[in-house]
Parts: structure tokens; sequence; C-alpha cells
């Protein structure tokens, strides 16, 4: 029912305000700080004691080949121009190169690789579907895993089964990718033969061979970070058994996973925020774990870039990883509201 003018705005009404108010705030915010993010990078990409056009020519160039090659690339006017031209083709594209070898490039325009002239959002193309393949399964398994074992802890808190899920998360804690990885696919792969050899496949094209390919990505990665997750929700599972919302729900005599459930609920939005974070930053790269099973992701192409001084692809691996993780920080922010409704946005 809409109010008559004259009368005050209904709870409904002021919270969605609100809410909306936050989300603006918050997406103002996100774009100064990916504006940062690409000022210091490109800052930092000049600062470096090296030539990229030195490097693209190769051993025996002379001057005037470098002088050349820093021209068709774009690196011998100022830097402030290179930047704005790098910015305004994100928005509105631009043209690259000049004369015959000029090059329309359509917005979003990421430009083209100082190594191979290729696209960037083409090169995006290819690595991202794999890092957000690796990122999606292991994140399923870390969360359910480490909630499921945390819970368990929980609710049998100084049992035996308290002290073996506290060691074996001690135990993932202390492991490595490198080393996880490279001891399943020694054991799983090669010694018993029950997992293919790790590999990427459009899910699209063969949804079993993604699967098969991607598992042992998926288990290296969740092991390593399941543990952090399997403390925390023990730690906040207690905390909450023992609030006074969950005596008065047992003396009243609520089923057993009613109660628990209440609990969970209280308990999980720190595990939320940390998950949040995570998957903004895992998102970003996941170097180790793509470099362990050769898999072509984005972690693997922001390195291979910074190694070639390739500023284009170097930019865009960039801000696209600091976008993922300031996405998953709006992302949680609303989250809470919906998880615990004493949280109000605004």
């Amino acid at each position: 029912m809409s109010s008559r003018t004259g009368e005050l705005p209904s709870g409904a009404a002021v919270r969605a305000a609100g809410s909306a108010r936050f989300i603006a705030r918050r997406l103002v915010s996100a774009v100064v700080t990916l504006f940062a993010v690409s000022v210091l990078t490109f800052g930092l990409f000049f600062a470096i004691p090296a030539d990229p056009a030195a490097l693209q020519c190769g051993r025996g160039c002379t001057s005037q080949q470098v002088a050349q090659i820093s021209a068709q690339l774009g690196l011998d006017r100022p830097i402030a121009e290179q930047y704005v031209d790098f910015m305004w083709g994100i928005v509105a594209g631009r043209t690259i190169g000049s004369g015959e070898t000029a090059v329309e490039c359509a917005a979003p325009c990421l430009g083209y690789s100082f190594r191979t002239f290729e696209p960037v959002t083409e090169m995006l193309k290819r690595s991202l579907p794999v890092t957000l393949s690796i990122v999606v399964g292991a994140v399923v398994l870390w969360l359910s895993a480490g909630v499921t074992l945390g819970v368990i802890a929980a609710v049998h808190r100084g049992t035996w089964i308290d002290k073996a899920t506290i060691a074996a998360a001690l135990v993932g804690a202390s492991s490595q990718i490198f080393f996880v990885g490279l001891m399943l696919q020694s054991l799983l792969v090669f010694g018993l033969g029950w997992l293919p050899l790790p590999s990427y496949v459009s899910p699209f094209e063969d949804p079993w061979g993604w699967f098969g390919g991607m598992l042992l990505p998926w288990v290296t990665l969740a092991f390593v970070v399941t543990a952090a997750y399997t403390r925390l929700t023990r730690s906040q599972m207690l905390d909450a058994l023992s609030e006074d919302f969950i005596r008065t729900a047992r003396a009243k005599g609520l089923p057993r996973r009613a109660v628990l459930r209440q609990a969970l609920r209280a308990a999980i939005t720190p595990v939320v925020t940390i998950a949040g974070l995570d998957i903004g930053a895992v998102l970003g790269g996941v170097v180790i774990t793509e470099s362990v099973f050769g898999m072509p992701g984005l972690g693997k192409l922001s390195v291979q870039a910074t190694q070639d001084l390739n500023l284009p692809v170097v930019m865009a691996t960039v801000l696209l990883s600091a976008a993922f993780v300031v996405a998953a920080n709006i992302v949680v922010d609303v989250l809470y509201a919906v998880i615990d409704p004493r949280v109000r946005l605004g």
C-alpha cells in the first residue's frame, strides 16, 4: 500500500532507500579504487629499469631499431598520454598505431600484446574460463567441507572427533599448494591412475571431461584452504551455542537440527566475510595452482606478461584481478543483510 501525501515513509521504504544509497556509495568507491590501482600499476611499469622495446627486439639490435619498435608500441610518448589513451580505450575504444599499420580497437579495448600483437581481450577470454573453473569448484569444496567439519567439531567439542578434526585442519593449514598438488598428482594420476591428467576443456563441450580434468586442482586448492574455514566455523559455532537465544531455543524443546540451524546462521557472517575476500583474491590469479598443473589460466598469463614487460596484458590482468576483489567485497556486504536480520544496509 502506497503512503499518502504528508505521511511518513514506511520502514520498508526507508530501508530500501538506505540500501540504494549504500550500494551507490560502494560502487563509487569501487571506481575510485580501480582508478587508483590503474595509476599505480602504470607508474610502476615505467619505473622498472628495463626497456620493453629492447626486450622485444632481442639481442644485437641497434638503438635505431629499438627506437623504431618503441614508436610502434607507442612507448615514445609521454606516460600521461599513454595512460589516458589506455583508459579511454576501455570506455570508448581507440586507434592503435598510425598510417597503414593502424588498427581499430573497439571498446572495451585493452590493447594488443607487445609480444604477439594479439588482442588482450582475446587472451583474457582464453585464460579467464580456466581460472573461473578452478576457483568455482574449489570454493564449493572448501566451503562445504570447512563449514561441515567446523560444525561437527563444535557439536562434539572435547571429544576425539573434535580433536581429529582440528588435527586435520592443522595439517591442511601447514601444507603448501605446490607440495600437495605434486604429491596428489604423483599418487592419483601417475601411481594409481584414478584421475586423468589435469587439463581444461569447456564444460559446454564436454562436461565430464571438464569435471575430470579440473578435479585434482579443486581438491588441491580446497585441501589447503579448508583448514581456515574449519577452525573459524568451529570457533563461531561455539560462541553462538553459548548465546542466550540458543539456550532459550533448547528450553522450548526445539529439535536439535533447528537449534543448530539458528546457531549456524548467527555464526556464518564472519565465514562469509573471509569467503568473499578469498574468492576475490583467488580469482585474481591462482598462480601456484595453475603453475603446478600447467593450466593456462589468468595467473599464468599475468606472470608471463610481467616477465615480458608486456604492459597491456599486465594492466588488463591487474585491473581484472582488482575488479574481482572489489566486487567480492560489495557482494559480501550485501549478503550480510540477507544472512543476519540484525544488519541493515545504509
